[in-house]
């Protein structure tokens, strides 16, 4: 979820930080470790070295292929964990938390070239990791970032509410809405916030309350992810893709992102019913169906 807050920077030359404060840092770790340990399903966490300092990962599931899951902007392995329960229910699967995003990796990253340098990084990633035949599943942020990547290891991309093929539209409700919640970040301002992320006839889940409250009074928000460039999206068009999006997003409305999805890579966009721009728990079965395209 990418809201237009221009990022507040340290020291002249530094790299920015993810968090306000080390208090910001320490209560979402202390969040995230938490959720993770109380998960429902056997999960492993694990961590990388890489160029962008130590990047976390979380994986559950066994078989192959093995399904790469990139969060978008504010998430991660404890936000996406019923991500992770349902597409490890059939392919061993692993979630990135990015570094430079709230989490458990590196709490850095650049001011500016963002998507390439996250490209780079989860390439690093997969060498590390030896992953190989992988599919990307990329959602929102990660899916730019999906789309960034070029390793060899990848196979196959599943994007979901995808950033990297236009620009996000943010309509004067939601902006008014997401100024309040940056500004008094109160569980009543994030929830009124949050049902515009979701289907009008749906409340958003009270997990995604309470992180997303947590994220706003700790962590420095960032700008939204230009498109990538057009010749870089007809590379990846090489490789297997599928795209999908909810019905009721208002980031990415599907009339706008059908024609750039198929002018760039000449696919039809997939419209997921009744979801927003949040995948809830109750849309992860139309997200398996379409990873299943690619995937299986």
């Amino acid at each position: 979820m990418e809201l237009d807050e221009p990022e507040r920077a340290g020291k002249t030359g530094a790299m920015p930080n993810a968090y306000k404060n080390p208090r910001g840092h320490d209560a979402v770790r202390r969040w995230c470790s938490q959720t993770l340990a109380r998960g429902d399903f056997p999960l492993t966490g694990t961590a990388v070295d890489t160029s962008a300092g130590h990047v976390q990962l979380a994986s559950a599931g066994s078989g192959r292929p093995r399904v790469v899951v990139v969060p978008g902007t504010g998430s991660n392995a404890a936000v996406a964990l019923p991500w992770l329960r349902a597409l490890s229910a059939r392919w061993a699967t692993t979630v990135v938390d990015l570094p430079g995003q709230p989490g458990l990796s590196d709490p850095h990253r650049p001011r500016r070239t963002r998507l390439a340098w996250y490209g780079r990084v989860l390439d690093e990633v997969l060498t590390a990791t030896q992953m190989d035949e992988v599919v990307l599943v990329g959602n929102s942020l990660g899916a730019a970032v999906a789309l960034a990547a070029g390793s060899p290891r990848i196979a196959a991309r599943a994007l979901i509410s995808p950033a990297g093929f236009i620009r996000l539209s943010v309509d004067p409700k939601l902006a008014l809405a997401s100024a309040i919640w940056l500004l008094r970040p109160t569980s009543d301002h994030t929830r009124r916030m949050l049902r515009l992320f979701v289907a009008p006839t749906e409340d958003p889940p009270e997990t995604d309350v309470e992180w997303m409250t947590l994220m706003a009074g700790s962590c420095r928000t960032t700008l939204a992810p230009p498109p990538l460039p057009t010749e870089l999206l007809a590379r990846r068009a090489e490789l297997p893709c599928v795209v999908g999006v909810g019905e009721h997003d208002r980031f990415l409305p599907p009339r706008r992102l059908a024609p750039a999805v198929h002018r760039t890579m000449n696919l039809d966009l997939r419209v997921l019913p009744g979801m927003g721009h949040l995948t809830t728990p109750q849309h992860l079965d139309d997200v398996v169906s379409l990873v299943a395209q690619v995937a299986d």
